[in-house]
């Protein structure tokens, strides 16, 4: 049984106050401490490039709890102040303000930054999408815009495309990929998404990168793709990427590749765990590491760490999974898209915009793919349990080679 007395989870967004209400649920009593480097309550984060940068929520509604049911969770919160370092061996962490925090456990839930392009910052019209600030920032000025290019055709980029033509604003949508989504739908399903976007008046660019924006007075006024095109444009948003936040564990004798590498049962080092998207852990159902950016994995990998940290975990094995919804199109994905994956579609019909497609690889299914088709696509799920949980070593792999997955 864990001897746990206290628990200090850095990182107070939906990772972290799932860790800390895991922990109670599961019968923890003791001193529980979330540190957090926004001054926000905890809130999620889909909702900022849909619902919050739309206009259709107050940037109030995406707040993950109420302060009634944070103030029952009888947790400690320490917001607006940043961690800079961790003592791993003592299990001490340093924020910037200079106060030293300890607990029996630390839980890593750091999540990631936006990448940014060399020159972005300072600019005025460019934009990029990871914190509400961001979000709320970005809604008032696309009010106005009438041009829009949004650079990075991964699910942010396709999502805040969506919701700027919904605005309004004309928006050419650039990335590298040969469609949008691609690398997490696989070929055959990103060409629907990329006859969605179009028929919505999206203009795309695929295979091209961000070369150079043009500005004038401090303010943004276009772009130049790697290919050559010149876009003007009002505004800008940036969704090219993101860095695992664990610039502030350095010296603290953790392995950090892409993440914080956990074996496992997520664990870092004795008394350090890692949760959500900063954690790179070994997925034994697929006998590698993974680092999956997703609120599904944030809330399910938190409820594995709880029950590690008390004495009851087990190895994490899930099967991934996300969801987008970019204009009246809802698309859940379970699983992993295979290299050179094989689809078939398995219900439904893509000419009628309902429909539910399998894809293979070498072994058999390893992802169900539903577009509009919800619980269909949840059936189908069944037939991937095999592949991600079946575990062929015991290994827990810490510093294993690299095979990341985000989305």
């Amino acid at each position: 049984m864990s001897q746990v007395r206290s628990v200090l989870v850095v990182g107070a967004s939906a990772s972290g106050l799932a860790t800390a209400e895991a922990l109670r649920r599961k019968g923890f009593g003791g001193t529980l401490t979330l540190v957090g480097a926004e001054a926000e309550t905890p809130y999620d984060r889909p909702p900022l490039s849909k619902q919050v940068l739309s206009g259709a929520w107050e940037p109030q509604r995406a707040q993950l709890r109420s302060a009634e049911a944070l103030a029952r969770l009888d947790a400690e919160f320490v917001l607006g102040e940043q961690a800079v370092a961790l003592d791993a061996d003592r299990l001490r962490v340093t924020t910037e303000a200079g106060r030293t925090l300890a607990a029996d456990a630390v839980v890593i839930a750091t999540g990631v930054g936006a990448r940014l392009l060399p020159g972005q910052r300072g600019v005025r019209g460019v934009h990029a999408i990871r914190t509400l600030a961001d979000s709320v920032a970005l809604r008032a000025e696309l009010v106005a815009a009438r041009r829009v290019v949004v650079l990075g055709d991964g699910v942010l980029g396709a999502e805040a495309a969506a919701t700027a033509r919904q605005g309004g604003a004309e928006v050419t949508l650039a990335g590298p990929q040969p469609a949008p989504l691609t690398r997490q739908l696989g070929h055959t399903t990103a060409q629907h998404l990329a006859a969605l976007h179009r028929d919505h008046g999206v203009k795309l660019h695929g295979g091209v990168l961000p070369e150079d924006l043009h500005t004038r007075d401090g303010r943004v006024t276009g772009v130049r793709l790697s290919d050559g095109t010149e876009l003007e444009a009002d505004v800008v948003i940036t969704a090219i990427g993101s860095l695992p936040a664990t610039g502030w564990l350095d010296g603290s004798g953790l392995t950090v590749d892409d993440g914080v590498v956990c074996d496992a049962h997520c664990r870092a080092a004795p008394g350090v765990w890692a949760v959500g998207d900063v954690a790179r852990w070994h997925h034994r159902g697929l006998g590698r590491p993974l680092r999956l950016e997703n609120r599904t994995n944030a809330s399910e990998q938190a409820l594995a760490v709880a029950a590690d940290i008390l004495g009851q975990g087990r190895p994490y094995t899930p099967v991934p999974y996300f969801w987008t919804d970019q204009f009246d199109t809802k698309i859940q994905v379970h699983g992993l898209v295979p290299p050179e994956a094989e689809a078939t579609v398995v219900d439904g019909d893509a000419g009628t915009g309902r429909f539910v497609v399998r894809l293979d690889g070498p072994a058999g299914p390893e992802c169900v793919l539903g577009w509009n088709m919800p619980k269909q696509a949840r059936l189908r799920r069944t037939s991937l349990l095999d592949r991600y949980t079946h575990q062929p070593s015991t290994a827990t792999a810490l510093g294993t080679a690299t095979a990341t997955a985000t989305a």
